[in-house]
């Protein structure tokens, strides 16, 4: 009799453990299958992180068609002493009221071997459009500061069609241009809508 009960007590405590040992596997590869779950949606965020990346490389690429920045341009008539500053180091524009930096717009100026001049200037003439067949080469939006249409602020550039050539248009940032100050197509256009005649322009 006293085997017999060896014989249950041992059984039922084998199938305890086995019963124990499986709740314990259970568990255990659970949290193993809701950690691979986690981890495949850390990659999906390190997929949609690198897609917003390409994304931004994209908009980079097309900066030349956007304002220079996301917020409104000056509202001159609020700042009568307002003046633009080139910067050839930083290869920007600066609309200036004293210190005061009232908007940014990148830039492209001249090249080491046709430099923008340095010195004092003022807006002179401007138009809608120009074309230069001696360097195959046009603009929109052109608003001259020295020399009466030799050196202009106007967009990235055109060809003899009117189209914009988008090589030389994703160099804006780099010293690039013939000597004139190459800009985005909003920010030429704004010059030369609403930058009055005889207004400095500092080059530096």
């Amino acid at each position: 009799m006293n085997r017999t009960r060896i014989i249950i007590i041992t059984v039922v405590a084998f199938f305890a453990v086995a019963i124990s040992g499986y709740t314990a596997f259970s568990a255990t590869s659970h949290k193993t299958n809701l950690a691979s779950k986690i981890e495949l949606k850390d990659n999906n965020k390190i997929e949609k992180a690198d897609a917003a990346t390409d994304s931004d490389s994209v908009s980079v690429k097309d900066a030349w068609k956007y304002p220079s920045e996301k917020k409104d341009y000056p509202n001159l008539d609020q700042h009568k002493d307002a003046f633009l500053r080139v910067s050839l180091d930083d290869q920007k524009v600066y609309i200036m009221d004293g210190n005061q930096v009232l908007y940014t717009m990148n830039a492209a100026t001249g090249e080491k071997k046709s430099a923008t001049p340095k010195g004092t200037f003022e807006i002179q003439n401007r138009g809608d459009h120009f074309y230069n067949a001696s360097s195959d080469e046009g603009a929109n939006y052109w608003t001259s500061f020295k020399d009466w249409g030799v050196y202009l602020f106007h967009t990235v550039p055109t060809d003899k069609a009117g189209n914009y050539v988008e090589s030389e248009a994703e160099k804006l940032g780099t010293p690039s241009s013939h000597g004139c100050v190459r800009l985005t197509i909003p920010d030429a256009k704004w010059i030369n809508s609403k930058v009055p005649s005889g207004m400095k322009v500092v080059v530096e």
